[in-house]
């Protein structure tokens, strides 16, 4: 072997190759330093073994060598190229930049040495130099137009015309790395994340030294809650551009939406180092802090945020977003001003409509409902022309629902699914009590309060996802037999696992799973439910009056909300029906009178001995990341029962819609209009 290396140098740079590949990088080193003792001066071997010192972090032997090949072929552009990176990587970002410029000149049309040296100019100040570099990339790129084309649709809200234009690219040349990275951006404005993370990863694996795709790589995979993947994803990033402060971000909210509080206030403060005034690491920062507990440190991320950015809405609305929260006269007249600025100097709706739903808090903590509606109405306006939400697709939804998941249906299935009795699901609208419920239970030391886990529906949709005949859940469940039932429930726990320690039950609290008791039943029949009701009126106001981070698109107009509350009602009393005690019915307005009785009941249907410190769950430390974040770590929260009387007024229309409904109720909880 030793022989035919060193006389046949190709071969040996193919076996050293393979080697590489494989991720063995020690021996493809052994393999190509025995080739060099005979061919020393043979490029390919020599930047081979520049890469394979490079993956084992040895930086200045790789250096070495990639210098002897720019030397020995002073025009090759992947040589310097290589060269570049091993300065980066070594944080001599100065070098880094005269190298690649050496490669750009030896090849204007590659795409990856191009962005990488924009990106790098841009990094270190140099704007001008960054802009024309990235001009020539364009010029050199023979889709110039067409990219171009498609941005432009994007830009204008256009996405199935930008979609066309950017596939037009693809199908000319589908290694396009520009074309893949802004598609993939496009999937993932519209949350199809699994379609965006397919074409990051065919961008980054074209041009492994992208950037800006590793971050979007990166994003999208955090956006489906695979953390570990996102984070490894975000440190590639990191080691193209070590100590960029957006890569620090990023990387601290991935920590926080993990769960990891306490690294990602680290990834945060690093990336506050590099700069103190970066709006995005103050925010996020904010919002560690405050699902931590330490709301007044949190409290001064938020005000540090604002200082930095002030016309900046999202933060303002994180300030009223903690509900314990109160602006002082000098903020509201603040986000006033900045409200006019975004409306009419420089229009930018996001802010407009966060200073919206802002100022609406702060007017109803003055008790000034009039004023406060009229700000909420505004910021629920401009929001549902930002939002796509068909109420008939709903409705549709839930009597596809009702077909498939039938009494019989269920009794053929009897005995099937996964007996796992862990999981104990907290269902219902938003903002009607399921975070007071949900730390209640946390509060039992038998049970391991998580998050809102995203994934009991996507498993369920998946189940028909992929089939040629077009059959779609829920109609598929009718065929899955018991293996894969089971398969489903394990699927689901395994998911479920890294928010686990090693508790017994552990919470799920995502509202939307209410459309999912019926899958649930299916896969995982020992799994508990509790519906998380409240009056109808203060459940409906208190989600109009919320600003939503994602999701929840019936919630911007007042007939979308009645609507998606009557077809809640609908399918709720159809699982009573065809599960008779699944559910476990809890009032938010009985919590708050009677809160031991109910915590009694909710601990009796998950199967839980009773432990007082379920009534002192204000004491129980541990994160929360919803809105009742703050008032939770209260005693019980009460100033939002009936708060619905301040607007009835304004709710008029809401009212109508929802007569079905109230009028089931005792005359004293209607409103004024349906009681006389």
């Amino acid at each position: 072997m030793v022989a035919q290396v060193n006389t046949d140098p190709r071969k040996a740079f193919e076996g050293a190759l393979r080697m590489f590949q494989s991720g063995d990088f020690s021996g493809a080193e052994r393999h190509l330093n025995l080739a060099l003792h005979t061919h020393a001066n043979d490029p390919n071997l020599l930047r081979l073994l520049g890469a394979s010192l490079m993956k084992q972090s040895r930086y200045a032997e790789a250096q070495r060598h990639f210098i002897h090949v720019t030397r020995l072929v002073p025009n090759y552009a992947p040589g310097h190229e290589n060269l570049g990176e091993c300065y980066l990587l070594q944080g001599k970002v100065e070098e880094a930049i005269e190298a690649l410029k050496i490669a750009a000149r030896h090849d204007p049309a590659s795409t990856s040495i191009s962005t990488r040296l924009g990106e790098l100019l841009s990094l270190v100040g140099r704007g001008d130099e960054s802009d024309q570099v990235f001009e020539t990339t364009m010029e050199n790129n023979p889709n110039r137009a067409a990219l171009v084309e498609a941005m432009e649709h994007a830009r204008n809200g256009d996405d199935q015309a930008a979609e066309r234009a950017y596939r037009k690219v693809l199908r000319a040349n589908p290694e396009d790395v520009d074309a893949l990275r802004m598609l993939g951006v496009l999937k993932a404005k519209n949350e199809q994340f699994n379609d965006a993370e397919a074409l990051f990863r065919r961008a980054v694996e074209l041009a492994p030294d992208y950037w800006t795709a590793w971050v979007n790589l990166g994003t999208a995979l955090n956006e489906q809650q695979k953390f570990d993947k996102a984070e490894q994803a975000l440190k590639r990033a990191l080691q193209i551009k070590p100590g960029n402060v957006h890569t620090l971000e990023r990387l601290g909210a991935n920590c926080m939406n993990d769960g990891r509080l306490e690294e990602s206030v680290d990834w945060l403060q690093q990336a506050l180092d590099q700069d103190e005034n970066h709006f995005p690491a103050l925010l996020c920062l904010g919002h560690a802090l405050k699902t931590i507990g330490k709301q007044q440190e949190a409290i001064d991320a938020y005000r540090r945020c604002a200082v930095s950015k002030p016309d900046f809405g999202e933060v303002y609305w994180s300030l009223a977003n903690l509900k314990t929260f109160r602006f002082g006269d000098d903020e509201l007249d603040e986000m006033h001003r900045q409200l006019a600025i975004v409306t009419d100097d420089d229009p930018n709706v996001d802010s407009e409509i966060s200073f919206s739903f802002a100022i609406g808090k702060a007017y109803e903590d003055r008790k000034d409902y009039k004023r406060a509606f009229e700000f909420y109405q505004r910021g629920n306006e401009q929001k549902r022309l930002n939002t796509q939400y068909d109420p008939i697709e709903m409705e549709v939804q839930i009597d596809r629902l009702i077909d498939v998941f039938t009494a019989d249906y269920f009794a053929q299935r009897q005995g099937q699914g996964n007996p796992d009795p862990s999981p104990i699901l907290i269902v219902g609208l938003p903002r009607s009590g399921s975070t007071l419920l949900e730390q209640i239970l946390a509060s039992h030391s038998e049970v391991e309060g998580t998050a809102e886990l995203h994934y009991l529906l996507r498993i369920a949709s998946e189940t028909g996802a992929t089939r040629a005949d077009g059959i779609k859940y829920p109609q598929s469940m009718l065929e899955q037999g018991p293996h894969q039932l089971h398969g489903l429930g394990e699927e689901y726990l395994e998911e479920a696992q890294i928010h686990r320690t090693d508790k017994p039950y552990f919470t799920d609290k995502l509202p939307n799973n209410f459309t999912g008791i019926g899958f649930l039943h299916s896969i995982l029949p020992n799994a508990k439910v509790i519906d998380a009701r409240r009056h109808p009126l203060d459940s409906c106001l208190g989600t109009y009056k919320q600003l939503f981070a994602k999701g929840q698109p019936f919630s911007y107009d007042l007939y979308d909300l009645a609507h998606y509350y009557i077809q809640y009602v609908r399918i709720m009393e159809h699982w009573d029906s065809v599960l008779p005690g699944k559910v476990l019915r809890v009032q938010y307005e009985d919590v708050v009178s009677d809160l031991d009785s109910q915590a009694r009941r909710i601990a009796a249907h998950c199967g839980l001995d009773w432990e007082d410190a379920m009534l002192r769950f204000h004491e129980t430390k541990r994160a929360v990341k919803t809105a009742s974040s703050e008032q939770v770590r209260q005693p019980i929260y009460s100033g939002s029962v009936n708060l619905w009387r301040h607007y009835e007024d304004d709710l008029a229309e809401l009212i109508d819609f929802l007569e079905p409904v109230l009028m089931d109720m005792p005359a004293e909880a209607r409103p004024k209009i349906l009681s006389q």
